[in-house]
């Protein structure tokens, strides 16, 4: 294969105009995590005016995050090889393309197939934005933006709930609106990035992307998901179904390692991914997808259906694990880029995340509120100091030609995590929900025929009878799904503890001189605070040079 060869975007960036692609970057995030959050408390009223079913419910967030996970490292890899802008660009596109279909969504169904398509614009915007800010920023200095990043994050995860309850609640918007208000906002970000975003371009030759490799991992990990959802309830774990759907999943993702050991361009390399620190950090994201996607995804149920609080109170109600993620992400970024160390708070946020569910693990339908968002501020203050720097310690080891595919490999196993995590605890707490609901029904002397069926989403089109015992069921069996996830997060502290102490550089790792001087100009130009930054041309390095 050919050598890279790179083009300017333009003319160099001054510190003033990196600031303002820096601007255009987060509103990218930010609507993209919009999609996301502005959904969630508003989500057991859209499935419950769909008459959609606990396992449809689950799948609108898992259908989103599967073909995020899917397309994530094929981005990563284009990055590497196209222009980032343009594809910024085209991910926006195809993301706006599946809002508008989502909120024309007559079905639940119709609705899991407008998210899924909604999804393959967010991997591509979650893996692009991170290569972005790489290129355009010294890993030492990352951790400062890392800082605003999580900000960003954190002001969509905290507006989205009560922007979407409020939404809902309004009865002249209704819930389709959930889906139109990221619209405007994108096309914003659209222009704004064509305004001010100027980054080199690394183009190569005879390009192949792997995408028989990307092909068999999403199908095998959908087969697996589509496994865990019916099992125990279409079919027993001891079926042919359940050996035919494990084993050809199993097959398939034997085969997606063969082949991406043999593809010239691997959506996920794996001489990248043993890398030591890497290989750490993907099985800390995946314990942290896992559990934070898994978990966080039923609060919003938890109030509403368990507890009784309206869409808009449920978004009010998640606002203390909001605020865990904006102020730890903040504050840790800035200690991260003072110290230059970054393995402190990615244990200590690891620890923290397992505390806080273990906490949520003891609530019910009766839990005080004050434990509950006590618990919740836990859970946020783990996240926040955890998701970004995985990837920060991540690119601080692999050189700027690599940064993208490594980059996107994180992002894609904690979005396999939290799909994973998704479908597994979704599966799980409606196998609950169902058993406690008929034992109830039926010590209360009630027919469980047609009062538990697949639509207990519905609350109020069920007597009000039904409904405390269906209320009293889901806040119950909430609790249970976040100890899996206490247990999940294990692992992460695992990964975490093993990391190798690592000072990050503080300089732009560029594969050749040549490159260096282009890049770096954009990167530092105008900005005092680099003077005379050397460029670091080796790959582990950790050592800065000034």
């Amino acid at each position: 294969m050919s050598a890279p060869t790179i083009t300017a975007g333009a003319e160099p960036m001054t510190h003033r105009r990196t600031l303002e692609a820096l601007s255009g970057l987060l509103l990218v995030l930010f609507v993209a995590m919009l999609s996301s959050t502005v959904v969630s408390t508003a989500l057991p009223k859209i499935i419950g005016s769909l008459n959609g079913s606990q396992t449809q419910y689950t799948w609108v967030v898992t259908a989103t995050l599967l073909t995020a996970t899917a397309t994530t490292p094929i981005w990563g890899k284009l990055a590497d090889l196209f222009n980032k802008k343009t594809l910024i660009q085209v991910a926006i596109v195809v993301f706006l393309v599946g809002s508008v279909i989502a909120g024309f969504s007559q079905s639940a169904g119709q609705l899991i197939a407008a998210r899924a398509f909604q999804g393959i614009g967010v991997g591509g915007l979650q893996a692009l934005v991170q290569v972005a800010i790489a290129a355009m920023i010294p890993p030492r200095e990352r951790g400062r933006y890392n800082g605003y990043l999580g900000g960003v994050m954190a002001v969509a995860t905290v507006g989205g709930p009560l922007l979407g309850g409020l939404i809902v609640d309004t009865s002249w918007l209704g819930w389709r609106w959930c889906f139109f208000v990221g619209v405007p906002v994108a096309a914003i970000a659209l222009i704004l990035l064509q305004a001010t975003l100027r980054l080199p371009t690394a183009r190569r030759e005879n390009v192949k992307i792997d995408y028989l490799g990307a092909s068999l991992i999403a199908a095998g990990v959908s087969v697996l998901l589509i496994w865990i959802s019916f099992v125990d309830s279409s079919f027993a774990w001891a079926s042919w179904q359940t050996a035919a759907m494990v084993g050809g999943s199993l097959v398939l993702l034997a085969l997606a390692v063969w082949v991406e050991s043999r593809a010239a361009e691997p959506v996920v390399p794996l001489s990248i991914v043993r890398q030591h620190t890497t290989a750490l950090a993907i099985l800390g994201s995946l314990a942290v997808g896992m559990a934070m996607f898994g978990g966080a995804v039923f609060l919003g149920q938890y109030f509403q259906i368990g507890r009784g609080y309206s869409p808009t109170e449920a978004g009010l109600l998640t606002i203390p694990m909001m605020a865990g993620v904006l102020g730890s992400s903040i504050v840790a970024g800035r200690l991260i880029t003072k110290s230059g160390k970054i393995k402190p708070y990615i244990v200590a946020g690891s620890i923290l995340l397992v505390a806080g569910f273990a906490l949520l693990g003891t609530i019910d339908h009766e839990t005080s509120l004050v434990l509950v968002g006590a618990a919740m501020f836990i859970v946020g203050v783990g996240v926040g100091m955890t998701m970004q720097n995985l990837v920060l310690a991540v690119q601080n080891t692999v050189s700027l030609k690599d940064i993208g595919a490594a980059s996107s490999s994180v992002a894609f196993f904690r979005s396999l995590g939290g799909t994973i995590g998704v479908s597994v605890l979704g599966a799980v707490l409606a196998r609950r929900v169902s058993d406690q609901i008929t034992h109830d029904l039926t010590a209360a002397g009630i027919p469980t025929s047609g009062s538990a069926g697949g639509s207990n989403l519905n609350i109020t089109a069920l007597p009000e009878q039904v409904q405390v015992i269906v209320r009293a069921a889901y806040g119950d069996a909430t609790g249970h799904i976040f100890l899996i996830s206490a247990a999940i997060g294990v692992v992460g502290i695992i990964a975490a503890l093993l990391l190798k102490p690592v000072t990050l550089r503080t300089s732009l790792d560029l594969p050749d001189a040549a490159t260096s001087t282009a890049v770096a100009a954009d990167a530092i130009d105008g900005a005092p605070a680099f003077d005379q930054v050397r460029v670091d041309t080796t790959q582990d390095g950790p050592t800065p040079r000034r």
